[in-house]
């Protein structure tokens, strides 16, 4: 495993993960009455998510040498 195969797995699961916690946010701004907060806190989620999603796309082109 290349340290870019590595960083492409940190790179999707970071972008799971902030996915995930936007419609956990959501899900719980809505359902307990959480407020203005949780929306934010789920927009800067996606936000991160959507910000990360275009790097691991950036990182397609980059082989490296013998690649």
């Amino acid at each position: 495993m290349t340290l870019l195969t590595a960083h492409r797995i940190l790179i999707a699961s970071a972008i799971a993960f902030f996915s995930f916690y936007a419609l956990w946010e959501f899900a719980g701004a809505r359902g307990t009455g959480g407020g203005p907060g949780g929306l934010v806190r789920g927009m800067a989620s996606l936000l991160a998510a959507g910000g990360l999603g275009f790097y691991f796309l950036t990182l397609r082109g980059r082989g490296g040498p013998g690649v």
